[in-house]
């Protein structure tokens, strides 16, 4: 069976940047993790918003999302992708009370990546386990806190 592919959320990369020890942590991580390591398009939207200077932009082009393009290893939100967030909206709307308009931009996303995740037999590792706590309760996806051990999926 081939390693498990795991996908991170765009505050695995942006908590990187927050000390020189989070920085090494995540460098050992994703060392450890790239052969199995794909970027959602969704998390590089969300960088790419991140990095409105152009040498900003080229950096993280150049050293982050240039290498996952070249080697295909990007995931794309499919159509069921967009039907399961409309769905998981409405359920949350009439389960939880979930007001719409209340919503965070990033729990729109993280269903969005979830779901694609799911479609590609994936791991999503994120920080925000709260918010995929909810999800999973509409949606079976497997997910994780950064950073699991490698030899545990």
């Amino acid at each position: 069976m081939p390693p498990r592919k795991v996908v991170l959320d765009t505050n695995c990369f942006i908590d990187a940047g927050a000390s020189d020890a989070a920085y090494a942590t995540f460098e050992d991580f994703t060392t450890r993790a790239a052969p199995r390591l794909y970027l959602s398009s969704v998390v590089s939207a969300e960088l790419r918003a991140g990095a409105p200077r152009p040498a900003e932009r080229k950096q993280l082009e150049d050293q982050v999302l240039h290498p996952f393009e070249r080697r295909g290893r990007t995931v794309t939100p499919s159509a069921a992708a967009w039907r399961a967030l409309g769905d998981v909206l409405a359920t949350l709307v009439r389960d939880e009370g979930l007001v719409l308009r209340r919503v965070k931009r990033s729990f729109v996303f993280d269903i969005l990546i979830a779901y694609s995740c799911r479609e590609i037999g994936a791991l999503f590792i994120s920080g925000n386990t709260h918010d995929l706590d909810r999800i999973a309760r509409v949606f079976a996806f497997d997910y994780a806190a950064p950073y699991p051990d490698l030899a545990s999926i």
